[in-house]
């Protein structure tokens, strides 16, 4: 099959992904959570995680790298953990669920919630500003949309909102496929899926945040520290770690780490080259309309003239052993500021291990439907 899935999974691991994952299988220990060897061996492989990904992304400090299931916990592990009722948010309507439904439930908890919309084509910059009130105690943007492949202008945002606004970015798509630095860019949270860009497996995902941002606990359990005491413990990521981590998503993430900070130039010009090639024959296509441009995510997404989305995506699955996305993306927002939501979109998600070959023939697919 020719996998154009890669946003919602990576397809291909590398190779020192998949072998850590099998050794892990093979040596099976309770990071940290006793004092014989291989306790004590997983336990370093995990804080050499925190470090990597604190590394990768410039993050503040390795106690504040926190290893979640998925992006969709990191985000609720923040959003939670850092609004009280009387506060105020805003968004954008670029944001996956996983942003908008914590901040739906949020809403009925007293937090109040400011969207920002397009303008022609882009976000509305000036609109960041003018939402800002007294009790802005965050701003949520993502930084690439899981749509359309579309990256938010950051540093803009952070000049218009003030200082005290915690900034919060959802790194599903842009983890691993662009520098992210979290000190240059002021992001205060940076949530990551393991599984996409960073090459990890599912299960594996991240919460990194900085030192003037408190988060409470969603979770209360054990952690391997204070045992005696009821309380949990009130430093990190022991507060925020609750439980058994699962050490084999733990692992790959680190060795996707590695390998993601090795490649990460020659890997984005890879994906970017092949999602601008794919957009120009598509592009071609009388019968599609084109949502995305070329980006360094693998992101192209497209509707066609009379048939839905999901008919496309089953029709190349079944008909040409394709694999691509066709629907909504968990993402209703920027469906309708785009006009989408009665049909959906495909979209097709490339990684450096696809090949123009692969392209070519999803090209011809498309022609024949």
């Amino acid at each position: 099959m020719i996998y154009f899935d890669n946003a919602a999974t990576g397809g291909t691991k590398p190779l020192g992904v998949q072998r850590a994952v099998a050794s892990s299988l093979k040596n099976c220990a309770n990071p940290g959570r006793s004092g014989h060897k291989l306790s004590v061996s997983h336990a370093n492989i995990v804080q050499n995680t925190r470090i990597a990904l604190c590394s990768l992304f410039d993050g503040y400090e390795t106690e504040r790298v926190i290893f979640t299931k998925n992006c969709t916990e990191a985000l609720n592990i923040a959003l939670f953990g850092i609004l009280e009722k009387g506060d105020h948010v805003v968004t954008t309507c670029l944001e996956h669920n996983s942003v908008l439904r914590p901040l739906e439930e949020m809403k009925k908890r007293g937090v109040a919630v400011s969207v920002i919309g397009l303008k022609q084509g882009e976000l509305d910059y000036e609109a960041f500003a003018k939402a800002i009130r007294e009790n802005t105690k965050l701003v949520a943007v993502t930084l690439c949309s899981n749509v359309t492949g579309y990256r938010p202008d950051i540093e803009r945002i952070k000049r218009m909102i003030p200082e005290r606004a915690i900034l919060l970015c959802d790194g599903a798509q842009a983890g691993g496929h662009f520098p992210i630095s979290m000190k240059k860019q002021g992001i205060d949270v940076l949530a990551l899926a393991g599984h996409k860009g960073l090459h990890g497996i599912g299960g594996s995902g991240a919460l990194l945040f900085s030192s003037r941002t408190q988060i409470k606990p969603l979770t209360y359990g054990g952690t391997g520290s204070m045992s005696l005491s009821l309380e949990q413990p009130d430093f990190y990521p022991d507060a925020l770690e609750s439980g058994t981590l699962s050490y084999p998503a733990i692992v790959s993430l680190f060795e996707g780490t590695l390998y993601t900070k090795q490649f990460l130039e020659e890997n984005r010009k890879k994906v970017f080259s092949l999602t601008e090639y794919l957009h120009g024959a598509l592009s071609r296509n009388r019968k599609l309309t084109l949502y995305s441009k070329p980006n360094e995510s693998g992101i192209v997404a497209f509707a066609h003239q009379t048939l839905s989305s999901e008919e496309v995506s089953s029709m190349l699955s079944e008909r040409f052993d394709v694999a691509v996305r066709g629907g909504f993306h968990c993402a209703p927002l920027i469906h309708r500021a785009l006009s989408t939501a009665e049909a959906g979109l495909v979209r097709a998600s490339l990684s450096e291990f696809n090949t123009q070959e692969e392209c070519d023939a999803f090209i011809h697919a498309l022609r024949l439907i």
